[in-house]
């Protein structure tokens, strides 16, 4: 019973470490945002076409706890910011298309996502741990990175958003 204790407040920790901001200033805010363009089966994109409105960029897997955990606040404030020039993109790294399709599907996903099963966007972003988050301004100068999930539509981060 004790090891089992132990072995479920190692993974609490663990999950904890890996949603800490490496920080108070990553290196890249502040600066432009690296330009990327990233192509699936369903769909192409890149970061300029997104130039004029407010990006929450979002590195994610279906089979990642935290990502699932984080979606359901993501999906809310992308619905009540949308109207305000917020978009969410996700750029998931999973590698099984199938499950993602069925993944977007049944979680009825309302955000623009496109699969990067290589990491090249996430390599070129330094992501290392997901989910992992970067928000990028109008003018495409990234402004904030979070790492690991978050509650997005809770007030302070609601308030953030809007005022970019």
């Amino acid at each position: 019973m004790k090891a089992r204790i132990f072995l479920l407040l190692l993974v609490a920790m663990s999950v904890l470490a890996i949603g800490c901001n490496r920080g108070s200033r990553p290196a890249r805010v502040g600066a432009a945002a690296q330009d990327f363009s990233v192509r699936d089966s369903d769909r192409s994109v890149t970061l300029n076409q997104f130039r004029g409105q407010v990006l929450v960029l979002n590195f994610w897997a279906t089979w990642c706890p935290p990502c699932v955990a984080e979606l359901p606040s993501l999906m809310e404030m992308q619905q009540r910011l949308r109207a305000k020039g917020v978009v969410v993109l996700g750029i998931s790294i999973d590698v099984d298309a199938d499950a993602y399709h069925r993944f977007l599907k049944e979680r009825e996903v309302n955000f623009l996502t496109v699969l990067d099963p290589e990491q090249k966007v996430a390599g070129l972003y330094g992501t290392a741990g997901w989910p992992e988050t970067y928000v990028i301004d109008r003018q495409g100068v990234m402004r904030r990175k979070f790492v690991g999930p978050i509650n997005w539509d809770s007030p302070d981060v609601m308030e953030f958003l809007s005022k970019l």
